[in-house]
């Protein structure tokens, strides 16, 4: 598939679309439409872009550029309900996800799709960082390139972070290896229910052929439907090895070690990241290593080197005896509870709040009652978070108008541990959780000592 006669429509001037218009403005006659307008620090990319010959337009989706495309790829963040798709529709315009254009133009390519709610990036960056030992292994997708900017270097394995919106705009896209962390309500809005949500992202399983592999949480009743319905081998994962039916070719915790069948791969005080989530993580990582045949002894020296991403449960410094984490990227109560249990016989103090997602808080509360000493709480959730709280039988919470004021009220405690742990979105005060983690990770840098 591929020559420079046939038109590629690309919809939406992102971090995809830029990616993809660059690798593919010598295969095919590129052009990008954005709906949004064209912005001040566009135009360097613009013109980077243009002279290479890729047509480029801002402010709508015309006609000149949408007739006549052979295909199109989607950005992630189009709407489904977005006209742009019913246009293509309507011209009999094929469209999908650059993850499925990747199998299009290099049907030889093995991916590692990571997907689920929470632990992808970490999954994704572990996986990659273990099959680099042995193999060349970029990490892709969602977390920040797409898998097309890698095409011309040939990758072993593309190891694909895969957001669920990108995953919705697939239909045969099929990986080597499938990993699915948890599943837990998020975006709930956009796909218009928690089992379509699910069913996007259980759709490449479906796919996949008996010479591929399925790992699935099997702690996760719901992930593990997957396994009746793919014709995958299905590798499962348990933080309770007692829990699984079989050990052969599964992973799990047992004795302070992980386990891959009967063989110790790593003890768990050797893993470099805390917690079960990221036990279920490293677990994650060591089913994809084995089934590329990749040995114990290479998995657990790689393990040991890792370290978290950034705003993952990051530790920024110990001060005074109290460790700082920056846990930003947990924007819904779901990825906060993980965190906070990683912590579970410390004193800790949270910090949360943001932009509410308005999901349930049931569960977050009953762990920060068994878990957390004091919350202080930011940004437009205070009021549903505290009435919450309160109404719960947890009154030691404080408020703040800045992320600096609650670093500076939560050290006051002298806690083992101070935690940034939003369950809440960032836009009400930053432009991304990534702000919000760099402001508190330059923040306690900058502490001097604990304040008295």
């Amino acid at each position: 598939m591929g020559n420079c006669e046939k038109k590629l429509l690309i919809v939406g001037f992102s971090v995809t679309g830029i990616g993809c218009a660059r690798v593919l403005a010598d295969k095919y006659s590129v052009f990008v439409t954005e709906f949004g307008e064209k912005k001040e620090q566009d135009n360097e990319v613009v013109e980077e872009l243009l002279s290479k010959g890729v047509k480029i337009e801002f402010g709508g989706h015309s006609d000149e550029f949408v007739l006549g495309s052979d295909f199109a790829i989607l950005s992630p963040s189009i709407p489904q309900n977005a006209p742009i798709l019913a246009k293509l529709k309507e011209q009999n315009i094929p469209y999908f996800s650059d993850i499925e254009f990747l199998q299009k133009i290099d049907e030889s390519s093995n991916v590692v799709m990571i997907t689920g709610t929470n632990g992808k990036t970490t999954t994704t960056m572990l996986v990659s960082h273990i099959l680099s030992k042995k193999f060349n292994a970029p990490t892709c997708g969602n977390i920040g390139v797409s898998p097309i900017a890698h095409v011309d270097s040939k990758p072993d394995y593309y190891v694909v972070e895969a957001s669920s919106y990108q995953l919705n705009y697939t239909g045969e896209f099929a990986p080597k290896i499938g990993i699915f962390t948890n599943l837990t309500p998020d975006h709930i809005s956009w796909h218009g229910g928690l089992e379509e949500y699910f069913q996007a992202k259980a759709k490449p399983f479906f796919n996949m052929d008996e010479n591929s592999f399925a790992i699935l949480n099997f702690d996760d009743k719901k992930v593990c439907e997957i396994a009746d319905k793919t014709k995958a081998k299905v590798c499962y994962f348990a933080i309770n090895g007692d829990n699984l039916p079989q050990k052969e070719n599964n992973c799990y915790v047992a004795g302070g070690s992980i386990f891959w069948g009967e063989e110790k791969i790593i003890e768990v005080k050797d893993v470099p990241i805390v917690g079960n989530h990221n036990l279920q993580n490293v677990m994650c990582a060591i089913l994809a290593a084995k089934c590329t045949g990749m040995d114990n002894e290479t998995i657990a020296s790689a393990i040991k080197t890792f370290r978290a991403p950034k705003h993952r449960c990051e530790l920024i410094r110990t001060l005074s005896g109290t460790e700082y984490f920056n846990d930003s990227k947990a924007t819904n109560p779901e990825a906060s509870i993980v965190a906070i249990q990683s912590f579970e016989g410390k004193k800790v103090v949270l910090i949360a709040g943001g932009r509410d997602k308005n999901t349930s808080l049931d569960e977050f509360v009953e762990v920060v009652k068994k878990c957390i000493s004091k919350v202080v709480l930011i940004g437009e959730a205070t009021e549903r978070f505290t009435n919450e709280l309160y109404s719960n039988g947890f009154s030691n919470i404080v408020h703040a108008q800045s992320l600096e004021e609650a670093i500076d009220l939560a050290s006051l405690d002298l806690p083992d541990v101070v935690l940034l742990s939003p369950a809440c979105a960032s836009f009400d005060m930053f432009k991304s959780y990534e702000e919000r983690g760099e402001v508190f990770s330059r923040y306690v840098l900058s502490k001097k000592q604990l304040l008295s």
